[in-house]
C-alpha cells in the first residue's frame, strides 16, 4: 500500500480536483447563460464530468489506500483502474452529446449569435488559469506518487485547455466576424480531443485490469539487477501485473544448492530490497530454486 505521505498528496491533489471542478461548473453555467454559446456549453458538459470523475476518482484514490485485508490479500489498488474505466467511459458520452449538439446546430440556420463575447472570453480565461494551476499540482503528486487516477486527471485537465482556448477562438470570431459556425466547429473539434483522451485512459485502465505486465523498460531494469546480483546464478519465470500505481513481481533466482537456508534466504532478500530501492512501488516476491533444477513431472503449470 502507499506510505502515508504518498496517501496525502494523492488525496490532496483528489479533493483539490473536486473543488477546481465545483468553481468551474459555477463560473460556465454562468458565462452559458449570459452568451448561449454551444462552444461555452461543450467546455461545461467537460467540466461537469470532471466533476463527476474527480469525486469517483477521490473515492477511488481513498479505497486504494486501504491496506491489504483477508478478502483482499494483495492491497485494493486496482479501484484506481477501475475509476481510469469509468472515467474514460464518463468523457465518451460526453463527447458525443456534444458532437451531436454542435452537428444539429450545424444545419440549423436559424441559430443565433452567442451574446456577451467579451464576458464569456472573461471566464473561460479564469479557468484557463484556475485549471492550470490544479494540472501543476496534479503533476508533481503523480511524480512523487505515480498514482494513475492523478495522472490520469491531470493529462484530461491539460486535454481541457484546447477545447478552453477553442471556445474563446470562437466567442471572438462571432463578435468580431459574427461567423457562428466558427462555434459548432469548436465543439466538434473538443468533442474528437474529449474521445481521443478518453481511449488512451481507457486503454491504460483496461490493460492493467486484464493483468498486462509491467513496462518493457521496467522488466529489463530488473533483468538487470538480477543479472549483477551477488550470489544469483541464473533466473527465470518473471513476471509482472500492474494494478493502479503499484506493480507485482514474481521471479525465481537460482542459487547454489549447498548453500545454508539462512544464506540463500540473504540473497533472495537482498534482491528484493534492491529491486524495491530501483522501482519502489513494486511489490517483490522472490521463490529460490538450487542451480540446475529441473521441473517435477507432477508440476503441469
Amino acid at each position: 500500500m502507499p506510505n502515508r505521505h504518498d496517501t496525502k498528496l494523492n488525496l490532496s491533489a483528489g479533493f483539490l480536483s473536486v473543488a477546481v471542478a465545483l468553481i468551474l461548473v459555477g463560473l460556465k453555467l454562468w458565462a452559458l447563460g449570459q452568451t448561449g454559446s454551444l462552444a461555452v456549453a461543450a467546455t461545461l458538459a467537460d467540466s461537469a464530468m470532471d466533476l463527476m470523475m474527480s469525486l469517483g476518482g477521490l473515492i477511488a484514490i481513498a479505497y486504494a489506500a486501504k491496506p491489504a485485508d483477508e478478502d483482499h490479500n494483495f492491497g485494493h489498488s486496482s479501484a484506481e483502474d477501475l475509476a481510469a474505466l469509468g472515467q474514460s467511459l464518463f468523457i465518451i458520452i460526453s463527447a458525443a452529446v456534444i458532437a451531436t449538439a454542435a452537428i444539429f446546430r450545424l444545419l440549423d440556420d436559424t441559430v443565433t449569435l452567442p451574446e456577451q463575447e467579451g464576458l464569456g472570453i472573461t471566464i473561460l480565461l479564469v479557468s484557463i488559469l484556475i485549471t492550470l494551476g490544479l494540472v501543476l499540482w496534479q503533476r508533481h503528486v503523480a511524480r512523487q506518487t505515480g498514482n494513475k487516477v492523478v495522472k490520469a486527471d491531470s493529462l484530461h485537465y491539460l486535454g481541457d485547455l484546447i477545447p478552453n482556448l477553442g471556445a474563446i477562438i470562437a466567442l471572438w470570431a462571432s463578435a468580431a466576424f459574427g461567423l457562428h459556425q466558427i462555434d459548432s466547429v469548436v465543439a466538434l473539434g473538443a468533442a474528437a480531443l474529449l474521445v481521443v483522451g478518453a481511449l488512451r485512459i481507457g486503454k491504460t485502465a483496461w490493460d492493467a485490469l486484464m493483468d498486462r505486465q509491467a513496462d518493457p523498460d521496467m522488466i529489463k531494469g530488473i533483468c538487470a539487477i538480477a543479472d549483477d546480483f551477488a550470489g544469483v546464478h541464473g533466473y527465470h519465470d518473471l513476471k509482472t501485473r500492474v494494478a493502479g500505481s503499484r506493480v507485482f513481481v514474481n521471479l525465481h533466482i537460482e542459487l547454489d544448492g549447498s548453500q545454508t537456508l539462512d544464506e540463500a534466504h540473504a540473497i533472495g532478500a537482498g534482491l528484493r530490497r534492491a529491486i524495491i530501492a530501483a522501482y519502489p512501488r513494486a511489490d517483490v516476491l522472490i521463490h529460490k530454486d538450487p542451480i540446475g533444477v529441473q521441473k517435477h513431472p507432477d508440476d503441469h503449470r
